[in-house]
């Protein structure tokens, strides 16, 4: 396991960081909070080990010279593929996003440095769920995983009415991995078992359905998520529909199951986007664990 061995923000783009003790990620940038006044929506990582390395000929540099805002320490993130997601102290999660420098910032700090910074090897990370982070909180590689959402919709299925809760599901799952499969199916049970079938055979790691939880007669979503399952996870289920009752006693009526399917996790999901984000808030601090617990992969530590 890595840590974050210091923290460096900058009170001008481009210019030289100061060492602070803690700093707050945020998931979407926010125009009065950003890495000037120690907020990030994307940051730069750097090891101190590939730092130290980088200080010859001059031994004067210091990490701050190297416009980073996250220096590591026992962990490589240069060494990590993009896409990566890493754990930053509890809360936060950043994906890998893409290697390299920024240039133009470089050249102003090389020239205020008389040309010793001369970095390479630093990664920037997307911050996909937002948290705070102090100096000493522990860097975690964490498990990647693949999911599938089936928007469960006739209208859709014909092209009658355009799909948001498929891609909003997308957008909440992107700090626990990648959704491989997204498709949408007519409200039939034939056709909704063939794909949770054919989800769990590809060894998805989880797949969330979206609409036919109802009463309505084609709402037949559970009874093909219960056929397909080899065990109910009830609790998920029970969860949802008790937290989501506060905002509307409608929620009483949702006949949503969750299950597994080998070792695929499949969840039910109601179909509007505005209950889908409610019910997800109630997955979020489970659903890690759970997904490690399901597949077996657990956190990894990355250390050189």
């Amino acid at each position: 396991m890595g840590e974050i061995a210091a923290i460096f923000s900058g009170t001008k783009r481009g210019g030289p960081k100061e060492e602070v003790e803690k700093a707050v990620l945020i998931k979407d940038r926010e125009p009065e909070r950003d890495g000037r006044t120690g907020f990030f929506h994307r940051v730069k990582l750097l090891a101190v080990e590939s730092a130290a390395g980088m200080r010859a000929p001059d031994p004067g540099a210091v990490p701050e010279d190297f416009a980073v805002n996250l220096v590591t320490r026992g962990i490589d993130p240069a060494g990590l593929p993009e896409g990566t997601r890493l754990l930053a102290g509890a809360e936060a999660i950043l994906r890998v996003s893409r290697t390299g420098k920024e240039r133009r910032a470089h050249r102003a700090l090389q020239a205020s440095a008389g040309n010793r910074v001369a970095p390479h090897g630093e990664i920037f990370g997307e911050v996909l769920r937002g948290g705070p982070v102090r100096r000493g909180d522990s860097l975690r590689v964490q498990p990647r995983h693949r999911f599938a959402v089936i928007t469960v919709s006739d209208k859709g299925a014909a092209g009658e009415r355009a799909d948001k809760s498929g891609p909003l599901l997308g957008e909440l799952l992107r700090p626990w991995g990648d959704v491989d499969f997204s498709l949408i199916v007519p409200d039939e049970r034939a056709a909704l078992v063939t794909e949770l079938r054919r989800m769990a055979e590809k060894e998805i790691d989880a797949v969330f359905t979206s609409g036919g939880t109802g009463l309505a007669p084609r709402d037949i979503t559970p009874e093909a998520t219960l056929e397909v399952s080899e065990r109910l996870v009830p609790g998920i289920a029970e969860a949802m529909r008790r937290e989501t009752f506060s905002a509307t006693p409608r929620a009483a009526l949702s006949r949503a199951v969750a299950g597994i399917s080998g070792r695929t996790l499949i969840v039910n999901l109601p179909g509007s986007p505005r209950a889908v984000r409610q019910c997800f808030a109630v997955l979020e601090p489970i659903l890690g664990h759970a997904l490690e617990t399901l597949t077996g992969r657990s956190s990894e530590c990355g250390a050189e």
